[in-house]
């Protein structure tokens, strides 16, 4: 048998074209086997369709909890009753993608086997792509813990305010006074590996073959004080990302004039990260500041406010304000109950295959060299109701 007969799909025949509807159907199927895995994020929230012919708005809607019926009745009279009370929460869609390109050389590789390899690899990206996407919508919701609750920013986050089970009960301790309803009869924690390291060793840690659960959840790695933990490496870590374009550390020059907010900086800075830089949060010192300003030509930052009895001298470290103490790490662990955000679903329509043949861009291909195979998504999220998740934020043991 010759070796160019495992080409089946490029032949004529019906039922046989890479974009006919039955492999359409195999690929939008495999693209979404290996994308739904990493939408660890996705999980946990009230899934909604995306709205066919409806613009680009999507609705989640909520269901609030009635008053207590604290009001004896009257014998005889009927009440008024309640009307449902539906929350509603908007948000709008945007479209995500990406598409490789695959060539005409079949001597060497049959092309369906490309397509198929490539269509993994995208749905790899694309479950990354659109976890990433919730991720940073709940992540930034409004409920927040520091560690166990004995400082109140992040900047004040050391290495030795690591995950604990106090910090635990804590968080589900919030949850249960906001009213937040379980899943599946747990709460759950969305945790980074680094920072279960540090869970893991206490001595009230139930490793999930401890309590074996039927409804076991993929990357579910334990539990602690009715909450069950899945771990993802995709857990959001704020970090103190590099100010320049170089990754070269900014230092306080020595001119800091605090009567105009106004800071050197040693060696300055180009016209392109004097603009990246306006709007920055920055860790100067024991101080936070703002960016309001960058003048790459005198090397100058201006800053909102710089109190009268600030330390600030020439050589001081200017870093990126998002991480910890020191621009370390910070990690993420959401711990979360039900109805908590809302996010689009990924099958009808939310997450779909584009394959275009060899020959297909018509005079755009005039050798017929080129096929393609890509994805492309509507994703959005929302925050349905802040009581119902808390964001820990603590430090890891371990060096990231």
């Amino acid at each position: 048998m010759s070796e160019f007969n495992t080409n089946v799909t490029t032949q004529s025949g019906e039922g046989q074209e890479i974009s006919s509807v039955e492999m359409k159907t195999f690929y939008d199927t495999e693209l979404i086997r290996n994308a739904e895995p990493l939408l660890v994020h996705d999980r946990f929230g009230q899934k909604r369709s995306i709205p066919k012919n409806g613009g680009k708005t999507i609705e989640f809607r909520k269901l609030n909890p009635f008053p207590k019926a604290s009001s004896p009745l009257t014998e005889g009279v009927t009440p008024d009753g309640k009307k449902l009370d539906w929350s509603k929460h908007s948000a709008t869609v945007k479209q995500y993608g990406d598409y490789v390109t695959v060539s005409d050389v079949l001597d060497l590789t049959a092309v369906d086997n490309n397509i198929l390899e490539a269509t993994v690899i995208l749905g790899d990206q694309a479950g990354r792509t659109l976890d990433t996407v919730t991720r940073e919508v709940i992540n930034a919701g409004t409920n927040v813990q520091y560690a166990a609750g004995e400082i109140s920013a992040r900047h004040e986050i050391t290495r030795d305010y690591t995950m604990t089970v106090a910090a635990v009960k804590k968080a589900v301790n919030t949850l249960k006074k906001g009213l937040a309803k379980k899943i599946n009869g747990s709460y759950i924690a969305i945790i980074h590996p680094n920072v279960a390291y540090d869970l893991m060793n206490d001595s009230e840690w139930q490793s999930v073959k401890e309590y074996n659960p039927q409804d076991w959840y993929e990357g579910e790695i334990g539990r602690i004080f009715g909450c069950r933990f899945i771990e993802s490496s995709e857990a959001k870590v704020f970090r103190s990302e590099s100010l320049t374009t170089d990754g070269r550390l900014l230092m306080v020059g020595e001119e800091v004039d605090k009567d105009a907010n106004t800071i050197s900086v040693d060696g300055g800075f180009s016209q392109p990260e004097a603009e990246s830089l306006v709007g920055k949060y920055l860790s100067i010192g024991p101080g936070y500041y703002t960016v309001v300003a960058a003048d790459a030509s005198s090397g100058i930052l201006t800053v909102d406010d710089i109190p009268s009895g600030a330390e600030l001298y020439a050589g001081m470290e200017i870093l990126s304000g998002n991480g910890g103490c020191g621009g370390i790490p910070v990690y993420s662990t959401l711990f979360i109950g039900a109805d908590a955000y809302g996010v689009t679903e990924v099958e009808g329509g939310g997450l779909k295959t584009i394959i275009k043949q060899l020959g297909s861009a018509g005079s755009g291909d005039p050798l017929d060299q080129r096929a393609t195979v890509g994805w492309k998504a509507l994703k959005t999220a929302a925050i349905l109701s802040q009581p119902f998740m808390v964001r820990v934020e603590t430090a890891s043991s371990l060096e990231d």
